[in-house]
């Protein structure tokens, strides 16, 4: 399977089903996974299908078959999270450190922050926000509707 083929309405569809956590039929995937209509999900479910990662059980509905790997993404649990998200953890680290320095220096009198500190706090600040928006947009458009539990 090229990653090309799993990306777009087809991977949001494949997360819906994974999250689903059971079998589907052709509107559940329109509503969880927010199309337009069943025609645009009976395609994507055709493709998913052909890539052997669903198939259809005796009662017509969709069940998971296999759980791929998606670029750019990382399983956690039943969700397909954005490795951005990760890598802002990193930042936030980071961000969290220069900050208990900063506090640090109120009550240690050798402790002096240079203008440099506070520039390099800032860019790490910036970064921190960066890959949490992005990582939040790009999670969004995988899970646009949580799922109700039955």
């Amino acid at each position: 399977m090229s990653s090309s083929e799993l990306e777009g309405n087809t991977l949001s569809v494949y997360a819906y089903i994974v999250r689903a956590n059971r079998p589907v039929g052709t509107r559940d995937v329109t509503r969880g996974a927010n199309l337009s209509n069943t025609s645009v999900a009976h395609h994507h479910l055709q493709k998913l299908e052909n890539l052997g990662l669903i198939e259809k059980n005796t009662y017509g509905n969709y069940v998971l078959k296999a759980k791929a790997s998606v670029d750019g993404h990382v399983w956690v649990g039943k969700n397909l999270v954005p490795r951005l998200m990760f890598y802002s953890f990193f930042f936030i680290g980071a961000f969290a450190a220069e900050v208990s320095i900063m506090l640090l220096s109120l009550f240690i009198d050798n402790l002096m922050i240079e203008v440099r500190f506070l520039v390099l706090t800032g860019i790490t600040f910036v970064a921190m926000l960066l890959f949490i928006l992005e990582g939040l947009v790009l999670y969004r458009k995988l899970n646009p509707k949580r799922i109700e539990e039955k």
